[in-house]
């Protein structure tokens, strides 16, 4: 697998690389349409708009969570007008992901990328907040449409459904990550849900943790002793609200060198059977 992450200036030198896709995955829950007002405003030279709604995720439903994951076929549709090619000779090209949101977004590009069977793919460390204080140049311009190959390859095992979970909850050598703030976890207060609390038997990693105030990835080092104590679960998975914010724990276990699986529907989907 490529590493999890590149900096600014590693981008800022390879932006004219055929090899490289860039990703503008900028989105706020309370105003969906605001990310794509800010690509359209400046973003990387030569980076892509995917929106989390309607590239990221498939209509919600009465189960399946607030954010259900794309459809295969139309996000790899959507990355081939990016020029994004799975395979050899083109490819595998590399993806860069990037948000202006600690990676709340960037990340769940990242895991779908790795769930479709591309492992090449980045984020950006500090995000589009840390290109812009690295002085780089920011473009209104919209890159061409381009002409890629993208052939999913599915990996099943990296996601759970709602019947696995509770399979699992109960076997101690499972961990089961909640993702959301401390007050979500303890049921204190709920601003998107209809129901308040945590699955059972959960603990707490709020997703926040994995990056500094301004964006910045934590050391391995960090990260590392951040999940000591679930080192030797068998199985880590991790969920959040809707299955977005928990990639970003998702990518912290990754930078620890510990797998972890995504149980897509999330809180949004569990309490959706209460």
């Amino acid at each position: 697998m490529f590493r999890s992450t590149v900096s600014a200036d590693w981008l800022q030198d390879h932006l004219n690389d055929p090899q490289v896709a860039i990703a503008d995955c900028r989105f706020d829950l309370m105003q969906p349409q605001l990310g794509a007002q800010q690509y359209q405003e400046g973003h990387i030279p030569g980076a892509y708009y995917l929106d989390l709604n309607q590239d990221l995720s498939s209509p919600a439903g009465t189960h399946g969570g607030r954010h259900p994951l794309p459809d295969p076929d139309l996000l790899a549709n959507k990355l081939e007008t990016m020029g994004i090619h799975s395979e050899p000779p083109a490819g595998p090209t590399l993806v860069v992901a990037y948000d202006d949101s600690r990676l709340a977004f960037a990340a769940r590009l990242w895991w779908l990328l790795q769930y479709l069977g591309h492992d090449r793919v980045a984020v950006l460390d500090g995000g589009f907040s840390g290109w812009k204080a690295s002085g780089y140049e920011v473009s209104s311009d919209l890159p061409l449409i381009k002409t890629g190959n993208f052939i999913p390859a599915i990996q099943s095992n990296l996601v759970l459904t709602i019947d696995q979970i509770n399979i699992r909850k109960e076997s101690p050598a499972v961990a089961l990550v909640d993702s959301r703030e401390g007050y979500r976890y303890r049921g204190e207060r709920e601003p998107i849900d209809p129901v308040a609390g945590h699955i059972p038997g959960a603990v707490n990693y709020p997703w926040q943790e994995v990056t500094d105030a301004e964006g910045y990835l934590r050391s391995p080092n960090e990260h590392r002793q951040r999940w000591q104590s679930l080192s030797n679960s068998d199985e880590i998975i991790v969920y959040c609200g809707s299955g977005v914010t928990a990639c970003v724990n998702l990518l912290s276990l990754n930078v620890a060198n510990l797998p972890g699986k995504l149980y897509a529907g999330s809180w949004s989907d569990w309490c959706s059977y209460l």
